[in-house]
């Protein structure tokens, strides 16, 4: 593709609906702020015969509670991004087929952003955050999508072409919110427009839906400090449980004096399914030692747990700890004072930036 408006060649950009869908209704939100999201999606190569690649916006993730929304300001939150982006590359890595068209990596694209007024195009500072991210060796990233939302443009404002950089949305009382999509490269340095074209939902592939620990943050909240308060020590691990995605949301537990790991395996839609349980002699573990590895050692030396719980939605799994140590004749010792529970309790979910690197993309 050769853009006409810049002169240069970009890539050819397509945006699953939902994306759109999901855009609006953070901008509408957020009416008075400044507000944005993460897009992820797939770098498609051209053909032997055309090669311009294809950018396809597969979702749009919005940052956690730290994002700081004012008027002229909008700062990204990153932790819940990264482990969002983290949860879909890993999901997409194990359902992807190969030899496929859509068989390539799930990556970061770049950000949007509503930004005040009409100010439809990058601002000085957009450039200079893009460029500094391009030229860091860390984000592997050689170009950045950026595109740029406003609200309430007048109806006079025509639809987009087949060339222009923008989409238009009908609103209320006769407005428009309006989608400038602009590309930037590390050969160019510069954003230019690229031409964007919506595709309806079903002719993309669809991503998993995000996991409950993420998707009900204070649910996991709770459950954690329930379990700790209990005298449980707890690590977190997203783990191929069952050789199908989506991952499942693994614990390896124990308590203080315990010689088992109780291993709790939640499906990513907990708690509409009860949480199935696994156990495991104690390993002999040191301060350095990679929490991963260590639980793969654990599962393999695990066997499953036949217990049917008594369970409900508003079931916990302290609940369900309860249950399985009752069903194995595990002893239930007074709960260990919560500082010593909290400083062994840890999270093993390998961090990714916002802007992954190839070689996170590929890992699995």
């Amino acid at each position: 593709m050769f853009n006409r408006m810049s002169g240069r060649s970009v890539p050819n950009l397509v945006i699953a609906r939902r994306v759109l869908d999901k855009m609006m209704a953070a901008a509408r939100y957020h009416i008075e702020d400044e507000t944005g999201e993460a897009m992820v999606g797939l770098v498609v190569p051209g053909t032997h015969t055309n090669g311009v690649p294809t950018l396809y916006v597969l979702d749009t993730i919005s940052p956690d509670e730290s994002a700081i929304r004012q008027f002229h300001t909008f700062q990204q939150g990153d932790e819940r991004q990264d482990e969002l982006i983290w949860w879909l590359q890993e999901n997409w890595q194990q359902s992807r087929q190969p030899n496929m068209k859509w068989d390539v990596p799930l990556r970061y694209l770049g950000d949007w952003h509503k930004q005040p007024g009409y100010m439809i195009q990058p601002s000085g500072g957009d450039l200079l955050t893009a460029l500094n991210w391009i030229d860091d060796p860390d984000n592997g990233m050689d170009f950045l999508l950026a595109p740029i939302v406003t609200l309430g443009h007048p109806h006079t404002v025509g639809a987009s072409s087949a060339t222009s950089n923008y989409l238009m949305v009908p609103q209320a009382e006769g407005t428009g919110l309006r989608v400038d999509y602009w590309y930037i490269d590390h050969k160019t340095r510069m954003f230019m427009p690229i031409t964007p074209t919506v595709y309806p939902n079903e002719q993309l592939p669809a991503l998993v839906a995000y996991p409950w620990h993420l998707a009900s943050e204070e649910r996991s909240i709770q459950e954690m400090r329930q379990l700790e308060d209990d005298g449980m020590l707890i690590t977190r691990v997203l783990y191929d449980a069952d050789e199908q995605p989506p991952l499942e949301i693994c614990f390896l537990t124990t308590r203080m004096g315990a010689d088992k790991f109780l291993i709790l395996i939640t499906d990513a839609d907990y708690p509409a399914q009860p949480p199935r349980a696994r156990i495991a002699p104690l390993i002999a573990m040191g301060g350095d030692d990679d929490m991963y590895k260590v639980f793969e050692k654990a599962w393999l030396e695990s066997i499953p747990v036949d217990l049917t719980l008594d369970w409900t939605p508003d079931s916990t799994l302290l609940d369900a700890v309860h249950a399985f140590e009752a069903h194995l004749g595990l002893a239930q010792p007074e709960a260990a004072a919560p500082e010593a529970a909290a400083t062994t309790a840890a999270q093993v979910e390998p961090a990714a930036s916002s802007a992954p690197s190839e070689a996170n993309e590929e890992s699995s």
